[in-house]
């Protein structure tokens, strides 16, 4: 299973940033994908996933309200919109994918099997 993250850059506090993750058909077909997010210094944290079933989506308490994630089934592509960006938001993005598909499982790191390169968001202030 590929994954391939791209779209972060950098962008001023308030402001909107699109990143995309590109799959194969049949990974997108079969994993929940979603993404996590590092920062200097602090573990990695759960932001946003689709499960693969239902297509419902979860979000972290600290996306909530401000990322909304989609998936596009004709380009195999998964999108993390992130509008209203503070300096927090600041951390490498990681696409990931799990063959898992409930909010629990979903929810944690342990449940995921493939991890794309990571982008870099960078919120300046």
């Amino acid at each position: 299973v590929q994954l391939q993250a791209y779209g972060g850059g950098l962008v001023q506090a308030g402001g909107s940033l699109r990143l995309s993750c590109a799959a194969s058909e049949r990974t997108f077909k079969i994993y929940s994908m979603g993404w996590f997010r590092q920062a200097p210094g602090k573990e990695r944290e759960f932001v946003a996933v689709r499960s693969y079933r239902s297509r419902t989506t979860y979000y972290g308490d600290s996306v909530k309200g401000r990322f909304t994630i989609s998936g596009d089934n004709t380009r195999n592509t998964m999108y993390l919109q992130m509008n209203s960006l503070t300096p927090e938001d600041t951390a490498v993005y990681y696409c990931t994918a799990s063959p898992y598909y409930t909010y629990s499982d979903l929810t944690s790191i342990i449940k995921y099997d493939y991890w794309g390169q990571g982008t870099l968001v960078t919120v300046s202030s």
